[in-house]
């Protein structure tokens, strides 16, 4: 039935970025990064080098290359999610997308709960909360009560809830940048497109692989500021943030990148239970997670993540086109940890105790609200927010976490991409269609013959 669909994935429109690629554009962020690091260091006016008023005029400069950036990506990002998520469900056959899907959304579902439960458990452990605390705690030092109305209210509109996760203006949807609404807008469109007739349909594809192109080009022109972009951004934040917030919270950071390590040896391991080789793994997505890193957006490393899932882990195109913008979207499994992980630590540090009930409650509230994370740097503090509201902890403390979480969303979307090219290459392992020369190193069943 498909035959008929004539149109490109997006994987194979990324010949704008292979040149950039192939000048070892990983090397030249790693430079930005640090030379940026250093610039901050000294025009931060703790150094006494320069006034405060100058530092903050530097500052607002350096910013530039990252803002425009970010817009650009911020510009693209809707059209490049809907177009790619089309692609991929009409390059599947329907009944694959019923089960695929379903067992794709389970299976992100599942991941979110895991890595909750690991920012859970560590949080609990390690308290990292109980140290601010004895310093003396946050402002409004439990002027809240535990558990706020808004949150029984919460708890008894859930299906409401879901139901309103069917946008009935699917425009506004889109003016609001609600990325959730966008993108099941787009499953039912695409499905939809699926039941059309040859004639009707290709018309339609083809306007969509036109509309991939042109944000392939955009793109293109954005991952050319990345370096400059990275080197500002970094400079601009050490400049404005003191040092002495690193060290008086470098415990917290320590136990959200402990976290991370961990949701990322899951990842490995679940790589193992499909035959699939980690170490292969991790050097085949260098350039994806480098690029994460510095950019701390899922959706600008988007169309890097699907040709290396094509390329280097021979991911079927159907595969990557279908996964990749849906888990840039609603896999936000790092980014779930780290919400998790950040609310106990508040609770903490305003010396709150929280009941089983409220854990339950969090873990809930934060598989919801990281399912509509915006894929851009900051997305996770506005959500958290809310998180934090649900079960009546006060809201201050973040202004001291906004500044931390610049730092710790690039880990975050690191390792938020790996979870999504780990998803590509088990869900390839039993939908995808063999390319032969291009599959991921297996580790081998028994030993034999050189």
């Amino acid at each position: 039935m498909h035959t008929m669909l004539d149109f490109k994935p997006l994987n194979t429109l990324s010949i704008h970025l292979d040149g950039l690629i192939k000048g070892r554009l990983w090397l030249k962020v790693i430079i930005g990064l640090i030379l940026g690091a250093g610039l901050g260091v000294l025009i931060n006016p703790a150094t006494g080098i320069v006034s405060e008023s100058i530092s903050q005029i530097a500052a607002n400069w350096l910013d530039l290359p990252g803002q425009v950036f970010m817009r650009l990506v911020q510009m693209i990002m809707i059209p490049l999610i809907f177009t790619s998520i089309i692609t991929g469900i009409v390059s599947n056959t329907s009944e694959n997308l019923k089960s695929f899907g379903l067992k794709l959304l389970l299976y992100f579902l599942f991941t979110t709960m895991i890595s909750i439960t690991i920012g859970l458990i560590l949080t609990l452990i390690m308290k990292p909360g109980k140290y601010i605390y004895n310093l003396g705690g946050f402002p409004n030092n439990g002027e809240q009560s535990l558990i706020s109305e808004e949150t029984t209210s919460f708890t008894e509109n859930i299906p409401t809830t879901i139901s309103n996760l069917i946008p009935n203006n699917p425009l506004e949807s889109i003016l609001t940048g609600e990325m959730l609404a966008v993108v099941i807008f787009t499953v039912i469109i695409g499905v939809a497109i699926t039941q059309l007739q040859k004639k009707t349909a290709n018309p339609i594809i083809r306007f969509t692989s036109a509309i991939q192109k042109i944000c392939m080009i955009v793109v293109s022109w954005a991952m050319m500021l990345v370096p400059f972009a990275v080197f500002g951004l970094m400079a601009a934040l050490l400049s404005r943030i003191g040092i002495d917030i690193f060290i008086g919270l470098g415990y917290y950071m320590l136990v959200i990148l402990a976290g991370l390590l961990l949701l990322l040896i899951f990842y490995m391991i679940l790589l193992l239970m499909v035959g699939k080789n980690p170490i292969t793994f991790l050097k085949a997505i260098r350039e994806p997670q480098l690029l994460a890193f510095s950019t701390s957006s899922s959706a600008a490393v988007m169309p890097i993540s699907m040709k290396t899932a094509d390329e280097k882990l021979g991911v079927s195109s159907n595969i990557s086109d279908f996964v990749i913008p849906i888990g840039a979207t609603i896999n936000m499994d790092g980014t779930a940890m780290s919400q998790c992980a950040t609310t106990l630590f508040m609770a903490q540090a305003y010396g709150m105790e929280l009941s089983t009930m409220n854990l339950l409650l969090i873990t809930f509230t934060v598989v919801a609200a990281s399912i509509g994370t915006p894929a851009i740097p900051g997305g996770g503090i506005i959500i958290l927010a809310s998180v934090l509201q649900s079960v009546g902890i006060p809201m201050d403390g973040i202004i001291v976490i906004v500044g931390l979480d610049r730092v710790l969303g690039m880990f975050k979307t690191a390792v938020n991409v790996t979870g999504d090219l780990t998803a590509c290459v088990i869900f390839n392992k039993f939908f995808g269609v063999k390319k032969p020369g291009k599959q991921l190193t297996e580790i081998p069943v028994r030993i034999t013959e050189p």
